[in-house]
């Protein structure tokens, strides 16, 4: 029997996903959270409208939170990578329960200010800086590689299923009394709590024996200087920092839209109900719509798609005819972010983890504030629809610019059996997902040499662009 065979044998031993507790705790605690933080995605600005009576107030502390969330996210990467990762996701969801339940005592009591409100987004903005990375460690160190893409399909459809679970729900709960939707936040922060203290997060990347004697500083530079070195990645990251930048924009546009075409609040909401539902059925395909193409065509191929849906919803088919792009231009975009965090998951180092998950995410989200100002003034000046067709060009000029790149083209995923040279086998994993089976394949390996570039002789990136297209993305959350 070869070794290629006897490998394969020892794949098929794996038990299904389903019965990875690890996973599975980690899993149900971040469905909860997340159910959590899209209830408040409502109940926050409603909270200080009800305060202030003022909308640019609220966008203020949600830009507060997202500013904060982005600022701290090297250093947190950094700290993640050398601290205990199991007491980091602790303390941070910690840290989220208590200011939540803080905050709902406060308004049960009738003495809520702003300055409470600002000081639990920021807090919140903080943890979610440090609890982002230690996760996405965690979850390629309980999940056996060749599993990691229906993993990362499971996690596609949470996301989805909250983000159109969440806001109706804020809604009503808000509607029942101005208290509970915090209250059911920080309770599902608990969840999260006693969920990741079940799931055994490994405290320190595998082989690592002691504690990093360089400081924050040269950590984040080493991490910068392996991202810089990827040539092809730069290219990549420059394309998800446009295209995360267009999609952030589109929520006024539409709503405009919708509202200059005769429709009411209930057209609206069944329009952007058309993003989550896409997103939901998207999850389901992922795997399927995964293997058509390498990634990096994948990519230009979604976001091409996602291009000429934008142009398409100012069709003039009435108030509801926008959720019919929207639905599938969402269904491919589940499968492009599965590739990418695999991707993720196997060509980078386990001990820089956290390092480059934060840098992606500064990398391709760093404009995300600017998306709704952006989405707001060409709805002011250009309409609705002729708002979604700048923003539809612009993203379609980013795709046509990006697809000359060949390095983004070549990007591709190395098979089951091989992992980026360096990384460790899931703790909760067999032998055959161990040290001998973790050799980068030579078409996209990254090297792992005296350099530390992680490029191979051909300059091919070999690592992936984050693009969450349609959600807001920052951080895990």
């Amino acid at each position: 029997m070869t070794e290629r065979s006897e490998r394969s044998e020892k794949h098929r031993e794996l038990p299904p996903l389903r019965r990875n507790f690890r996973f599975q705790m980690l899993w149900i605690g971040a469905a909860a959270s997340e159910l959590g933080t899209t209830l408040t995605w409502v109940a926050f600005p409603l909270l200080i409208l009800s305060i202030t009576g003022s909308a640019a107030v609220a966008g203020l502390v949600s830009a507060c939170r997202i500013t904060t969330n982005l600022l701290i996210s090297l250093p947190a990467g950094a700290w993640v990578d050398r601290w205990d990762r199991r007491r980091i996701a602790i303390t941070a969801e910690a840290v989220r329960f208590l200011t939540l339940a803080a905050l709902t005592v406060a308004i049960m009591a009738g003495h809520a200010a702003l300055w409470q409100i600002v000081l639990v987004a920021v807090a919140n903005g903080a943890a979610d800086s440090f609890f982002s990375p230690a996760r996405a460690a965690a979850i390629r160190a309980v999940v056996a590689p060749e599993q990691l893409p229906e993993a990362y399909a499971q996690e596609e459809a949470r996301g989805h299923a909250a983000s159109l679970a969440g806001p109706p729900l804020g809604g009503f709960l808000f509607g029942l009394g101005r208290a509970f939707p915090f209250l059911v936040d920080a309770l599902t922060y608990l969840i999260s709590l006693v969920c990741v203290v079940l799931a055994r997060v490994p405290r320190r990347p595998e082989g690592a024996t002691e504690q990093r004697k360089t400081g924050i500083r040269a950590d984040v530079m080493e991490a910068a200087g392996w991202l810089w070195r990827q040539t092809g990645l730069r290219a990549g990251l420059a394309f998800s920092l446009v295209a995360n930048l267009i999609a952030n924009a589109l929520l006024l546009p539409v709503i405009v839209m919708v509202g200059a075409r005769g429709g009411d609040p209930t057209a609206t909401g069944v329009v952007l109900a058309g993003l989550g539902l896409g997103g939901l059925l998207g999850a389901t395909l992922a795997a399927k719509i995964g293997r058509l193409l390498p990634p990096g065509k994948l990519m230009l191929v979604v976001v091409g798609f996602f291009a000429l849906a934008i142009c398409a919803t100012t069709l003039p088919f009435g108030p509801y005819w926008p959720v019919v792009p929207l639905f599938l231009a969402m269904v491919a975009v589940p499968a492009l972010n599965v590739v990418l965090r695999v991707l993720v998951a196997r060509l980078v180092p386990d001990a820089m983890m956290g390092r480059l998950v934060s840098l992606f995410t500064m990398a391709s989200m760093g404009l995300t504030p600017v998306g709704p100002l952006l989405g707001g003034l060409l709805a002011e000046y250009a309409g609705g629809a002729g708002a979604l067709v700048v923003l539809g060009g612009l993203l379609a000029a980013g795709c046509a610019v990006a697809s000359v790149n060949p390095t983004l083209r070549g990007l591709d995923v190395p098979p089951d059996d091989d992992a980026e040279p360096g990384s460790a086998a899931p703790e909760s994993a067999p032998d055959s997902a161990g040290p001998d089976s973790a050799a980068a394949p030579d078409a996209g390996r990254t090297d792992a040499g005296a350099d530390g570039s992680g490029a191979d002789d051909s300059g091919r990136s070999a690592a992936p662009v984050p693009a969450e297209l349609g959600r807001e993305s920052v951080g895990e959350r």
